[in-house]
């Protein structure tokens, strides 16, 4: 294996001049720089991803920001996009944000220092003026950003009418909805959705938060079955707060679906484990994140966007809680 003073001695350099060159720091002759760049290739010298990096301005590696690495739609998401760029011999960077736009931003200027060749994000608080200035390609999934940054995602408000439709359906009409994070995007479409079907149907609204977490929509879910007994139906914009709102029903032992139906949003793994099993609105999970890593992949190897914006549809699962 060749060492960093086989590449000094074959450049003619010395070893304090490679260096330079593979942390890109103090002045070096561009001619003698050629020279390095060309040994370094030339001997396969080790650590060769940092050197090749530094020179080539690539990695073969990707970041992903996300918001909530607890939350268990996306690590479903992140493993579809994996999926992806494993077979494109890419490996994946994975930032936890908390949806604290300082952390996203620290990460993003880590990914920047360390050539990543590309990232995805999942943000609710980054705007395009924070990204669409920067030296590497970004695809947006599950929330848009801006007009010029590609993104994948679904349509949030038809899904959220969909839902409520369906326990209109199955004779629901006193139907709550457990609300997601205030200000995320996803959130306010799916609340849209139902405030619209409700009005449609002329009926009362029953609105509680949820932050997208289930002890926080157990616990408001207790109290608004307790003050409103007569809910008979309940829409959770995602499948973690339904099953909040499942445990709350538990625990006032308001049977499900005889006196109470529930539907969530994502179509996560968890609905299947929970007994009633949960009826829910189904990202196509496998499908956002092919998609989004072949957008990805197309802009990394220099391709025009043919459509920048792909949204799709939540697919109604029907299942024992409804």
């Amino acid at each position: 294996m060749a060492t960093i003073r086989d590449v000094a001695k074959l450049a003619g350099v010395s070893v304090a001049t490679v260096s330079r060159v593979l942390n890109n720091r103090g002045y070096v002759h561009q001619d003698t720089r050629k020279k390095v760049e060309e040994a370094i290739l030339s001997l396969d010298y080790k650590p060769n991803a940092v050197a090749r990096s530094l020179f080539k301005k690539t990695s073969k590696s990707v970041g992903f920001i996300i918001p909530d690495i607890t939350n268990p739609f996306f690590p479903q998401l992140v493993r579809s996009v994996e999926m992806v760029m494993k077979r494109a011999g890419y490996t994946i960077l994975l930032f936890n944000s908390d949806e604290i736009l300082e952390n996203e931003l620290k990460s993003i200027d880590l990914m920047v220092s360390k050539y990543v060749d590309g990232f995805l994000v999942v943000s609710n608080t980054l705007k395009k003026e924070h990204i669409s200035e920067l030296p590497l390609p970004v695809v947006c999934l599950d929330r848009v950003i801006g007009e010029e940054i590609p993104s994948v995602s679904v349509d949030n408000y038809a899904g959220a009418r969909k839902a409520v439709r369906h326990l209109l359906e199955r004779g629901c009409r006193n139907i709550a909805h457990i609300q997601g994070p205030a200000k995320v995007c996803t959130a306010e479409e799916r609340l849209r959705g139902y405030r619209d079907e409700i009005r449609a149907n002329g009926l009362k609204p029953y609105i509680v938060p949820g932050n997208y977490d289930l002890n926080t929509a157990m616990e408001n879910a207790l109290e608004l079955f307790e003050k409103h007994p007569e809910i008979d139906g309940v829409f959770a914009g995602n499948d973690v707060m339904a099953v909040g709102a499942m445990k709350a029903a538990s625990k006032l032992g308001i049977p499900i679906p005889g006196r109470l139906k529930i539907i969530g949003f994502d179509g996560i793994e968890w609905g299947t484990a929970v007994t009633p099993e949960l009826t829910t609105m189904e990202q196509p999970i496998s499908e956002l994140g092919k998609k989004a890593g072949e957008l990805l992949l197309e802009l990394i190897n220099g391709g025009k966007l043919r459509t920048s914006h792909y949204v799709f549809e939540a697919k109604l699962i029907v299942r024992e809680s409804t």
